[in-house]
C-alpha cells in the first residue's frame, strides 16, 4: 500500500516502522510544517490509504480533506467526536470509506465488547456502582480520553441507562509516559468486580491501526473496529 501520515509525532512515527516493517510505502508524512501544502490533490496522488493521529484541533479538517480528496482515510484522533455525524454524512454523500475508533488496541476493542456485555449483565443489579479511571502520558491533550468517553456511551446504550457514568465523572490521570491504562470497577458492600486493560507501549495501537488500513482497501463507507474485527 502507498500510504499518507497524517500527524507525524510519536504515534506517526510508530505507524511508520509498523507499515515499513509490513512492506508498505509512506509517500507522505504531513505534519503541522507542511499541510497546507500537501494536503492537497497533488500530494495525495497515489495514495491508498490515509492514517490520520493528530490533535482535536485539527482531526475533522484533516478527515474532510481527505474525504473531498477521496482518499480513503483512516483515524484514531480523539476529542473531536462530538462532529463525527457530519464526517459520516459526507463520507457517505461522497462514497467515501471513513475508518475511526477511538483505541486500535487489539486488547482494548476486547475490553469494548466485554464491557458491552458487562453493563448489560450489571444492569439488573442496582446495588453496584459504576466507575472508569483512565492513565495517560502527560502530552496527552484530551481528558478524558477518547477511549474511556467510548466506554461510558457504549455502557449506557448496551443497558438502556441502567448503568452509567457521565462523562463528566470518569477519572483521568495524567503521568509520565504511560501508553494507556483503562480500568472500570463495579462496587458494592459485598464484593468489587475489576475490569482492566494496561497498553506497554505504543505499538499496539500502531499495528491494530495498519491493520485495520490494510484491510480498509477497496471498501466503502463508514467503518469501525466492530466491522474489522470478527470475534
Amino acid at each position: 500500500m502507498n500510504i499518507a501520515i497524517i500527524g507525524y509525532g510519536k504515534m506517526g512515527h510508530e505507524i511508520e516502522k509498523v507499515l515499513l516493517e509490513r512492506g508498505h510505502n509512506v509517500v507522505q508524512k504531513i505534519d503541522i510544517d507542511n499541510r497546507e501544502a500537501t494536503l492537497t490533490a497533488e500530494g495525495m496522488k497515489g495514495v491508498d490509504v490515509a492514517i490520520e493521529f493528530t490533535s482535536p484541533a485539527t482531526a475533522y479538517d484533516n478527515i474532510e480533506r481527505c474525504l473531498k480528496l477521496g482518499v480513503p482515510v483512516l483515524s484514531g484522533s480523539t476529542g473531536w467526536i462530538e462532529r463525527k455525524a457530519e464526517i459520516d454524512a459526507l463520507c457517505n454523500e461522497l462514497g467515501g470509506a471513513f475508518f475511526y475508533s477511538s483505541n486500535y488496541s487489539l486488547g482494548v476493542n476486547v475490553l469494548f465488547r466485554l464491557n458491552r456485555w458487562l453493563a448489560k449483565a450489571m444492569a439488573a443489579f442496582p446495588q453496584y456502582s459504576v466507575k472508569i479511571e483512565e492513565t495517560h502520558h502527560i502530552h496527552k491533550l484530551d481528558a478524558p480520553s477518547g477511549t474511556a468517553a467510548s466506554l461510558a456511551a457504549e455502557m449506557a446504550e448496551t443497558s438502556e441507562g441502567r448503568v452509567a457514568v457521565a462523562k463528566e465523572d470518569i477519572i483521568s490521570y495524567r503521568e509520565g509516559e504511560v501508553p494507556g491504562i483503562h480500568t472500570i470497577t463495579y462496587d458494592s458492600e459485598e464484593d468489587t468486580l475489576v475490569v482492566s486493560h494496561s497498553a506497554k507501549s505504543r505499538r499496539g495501537l500502531a499495528l491494530g491501526a495498519v491493520l485495520a488500513a490494510e484491510w480498509l482497501v477497496g471498501r466503502k463507507g463508514v467503518l469501525s473496529m466492530d466491522d474489522f474485527l470478527t470475534i
